[in-house]
């Protein structure tokens, strides 16, 4: 049987609670300040991949607490709908957009394009896959045109979340290596000669005094990949949740030198 996608190693949680610590992980609490400062809580992993160590804050949400996906969810259904071909690649066009265009988007059109595509995929071959891969709860209650991913009934933890990015970036998912490729390929970026940063947001109005935001990817330096998750929740319905997700990101990364080329 298929082991649930995570970050974590196996032995970690034996480790974590563990009298011995091997000193892969931090659980970093001063990182509380930049939530703060950004008027959400929530938390945030890091993992450096080269390393194979963990910078956490708010450990216990991170690893224990899961919440709905929202538009995070499109990183799955991409990768099935171009597997299965019900659209040839990122470029195929629905609802006049590119599914790029619609995959980057937080605007009603990602909405659109997704509720399309989850009926064209069909909710047979959804359940499948998200069983398979055991994709968060894998509970998928509601028709597919009924966007499940934003109703509450289907949830993910940031750490399942962390290692579904990270076996996207290694060609480790059950899809072919060119469905893998394309999917990254349609990730917001941001890049110049010292780093890329990749990333995917995603946005859910949970109730109306609880605004659920998402952002998570890699950056890379020098062919190495450090893999990030911030979840984070505001009472604010207005949140601009890329904005505030790559706020976190920079203010947390930046002091632990990345950005400058050197790591």
């Amino acid at each position: 049987m298929p082991k649930p996608v995570s970050a974590f190693p196996a032995i970690f949680a034996v480790v974590l609670f563990s009298a011995c610590s091997t000193n892969n992980v931090t659980n970093n609490e001063s990182l509380r300040s930049y939530f703060d400062s950004a008027g959400v809580k929530g938390t945030f992993g890091l993992y450096d991949n080269g390393q194979g160590h963990f910078t956490i804050y708010n450990l216990a949400r991170f690893r224990d607490t899961a919440y709905t996906p929202g538009a995070t969810f499109d990183i799955f259904q991409s990768l099935l709908a171009i597997q299965r071909g019900v659209v040839k690649d990122e470029k195929a066009v629905l609802d006049s957009v590119s599914l790029t265009q619609a995959f980057q988007s937080d605007s009603a059109i990602n909405d659109v394009v997704f509720r399309q595509l989850a009926v064209r995929i069909g909710k047979d071959s959804l359940k499948k896959w998200v069983d398979s891969i055991h994709y968060g709860n894998r509970d998928l209650t509601g028709a597919p045109d009924s966007a499940f991913w934003k109703d509450g009934h289907l949830k993910i933890t940031a750490d399942e979340q962390m290692g579904l990015v990270k076996k996207l970036y290694f060609d480790q998912l059950p899809f072919f290596k060119h469905t893998q490729a394309s999917v990254r390929g349609m990730f917001n970026k941001e890049e110049n000669t010292n780093y890329r940063l990749t990333y995917k947001t995603g946005k859910v109005q949970v109730a109306p005094d609880r605004t659920l935001g998402w952002m998570v990817g890699w950056e890379e330096e020098n062919k190495h990949a450090y893999f990030f998750v911030v979840n984070m929740e505001s009472a604010n319905p207005q949140l601009d949740v890329p904005a505030v997700g790559l706020q976190l990101v920079k203010k947390i990364l930046r002091p632990m030198g990345f950005f400058d080329g050197k790591k």
